[in-house]
Formats: structure tokens, sequence, C-alpha cells
């Protein structure tokens, strides 16, 4: 995939850092009118992964059990699987490689579809609480880098195996080259400043194609 055609496919919307509103904490979802279960959510397991063990789109969970974008999945909450009747086979196994890992230890400065300085935040931005080191979200190849990347200054793009993009912006120095391919939890790039903004923290953003997702329905 060369240059041009990632920068139009993931052109990225600027957004700085800011104090990130408090997260609503979900409860029970309403009582459905179309038939399904309701699984309880277990320790670890993300909105992801969940729609991944049941076969449904992530977008189509979130929408029917009316998870909110700055919403976290918590342990114990019950979400509503849409048009199933049983839970899934007992020794359906599920790959732990698919997971994501949160790419910078610290703290959400930045939330998805938070408005910042005007300007609409396309993932979400994390402000270091120690180490710098930026880590591969999830296994893939380095598709694209550059050093001044629409106002995110040295950008890192990794493409996964289904279509899913991981994006690092704001980086101090950049460990990978394009072609490389890395493990989930390789460090890629230390993190620092962009643009106008001259604090130090990680923007990132997980998108389909094209289209913008809340890395919070991925992140454990």
């Amino acid at each position: 995939m060369n240059k041009i055609l990632v920068t139009i496919l993931l052109a990225l919307g600027l957004a700085g850092c800011s104090t990130a509103p408090t997260l609503v904490k979900p409860g029970l979802p309403p009582v459905q009118a179309m038939p399904g279960i309701y699984h309880r959510v277990e320790k670890g397991q993300t909105l992801w992964r969940i729609s991944k063990i049941y076969g449904i789109d992530l977008e189509e969970l979130a929408r029917v059990n009316k998870i909110a974008d700055t919403t976290a999945v918590e342990v114990g909450q019950q979400v509503f699987i849409p048009n199933r009747v049983n839970p899934p086979a007992r020794d359906v196994k599920y790959n732990d490689n698919d997971d994501f890992i949160w790419p910078l230890r610290g703290r959400l400065c930045g939330s998805f579809g938070q408005t910042i300085n005007n300007i609409l935040n396309k993932g979400i931005n994390i402000q270091p609480s120690a180490s710098l080191d930026i880590l591969a979200s999830r296994s893939g190849k380095i598709v694209f880098i550059d050093n001044d990347f629409a106002g995110f200054g040295k950008t890192v793009i990794i493409e996964h195996n289904d279509g899913l993009f991981t994006v690092y912006g704001r980086n101090a120095r950049i460990f990978v080259k394009a072609g490389d391919s890395v493990q989930k939890g390789t460090i890629i790039a230390k993190a620092g400043a962009a643009g106008r903004e001259r604090n130090t923290y990680l923007h990132f953003e997980v998108r389909r194609g094209a289209v913008p997702q809340n890395p919070l329905f991925y992140l454990p």
C-alpha cells in the first residue's frame, strides 16, 4: 500500500489533549424486542472480543446495547446478543492474538468523539504516566511512516489482517520502518509532542478501512 493511498484512506482529524469527560458506567441493557441472549462480561473481555466470540458485528453490538462512545465495558455487565438462542459452545477457542493491548501506559486525556479546539477527535489521547515507550497494540505490518503527518508529527500506521488499522501519532522517535512486520507489544516509538499542543501524549486511533472506530471498544 503506497503512501498516498494510506494518506487518503486514513486522513486524520487533529485533536489536542484535555481533560477527558467522566465515563458513564454501563448497566443492564433494556429488554429487547428481538430474540437473543445475555452475555455476562468476564475479566479481560472487551466488546471487540465478545463480538468475535458470537460472530456479530461490533457496531451492531454497540448500537443494540446503546453503548455510548465514552462507555467502557465492565466485568459483570450484561450485554445483549441479538438473534442468538444459545451461548457459544464450551469448546470454542478464542485466539488471544486477535486482542488489542494499550499502546501506552498513562492517563486518558482526550476521548473518541470529543470536540477539542473545535476539532473532532477521531481517536483517543493518552498521556504517559512513566515510560514513553509506545507499543504495537496488535500484530501487523507497518504500512505508513511520516515525520510530519497532518499536524501529528512523526506518525506510524500498522495494518492488521482483517481490515483494521492502528494509528500512532505525535511520536518523538520511531524505531520501525515501512514494510516491517511487528508483534503485539513490540516497542515501535517514543511518545512526544506535535503541532500547537506541546504536551507529551500519544494520539491513538483504530480504523476499519477509512472509518474511525472507538478504541475503547477494543482495548482491555
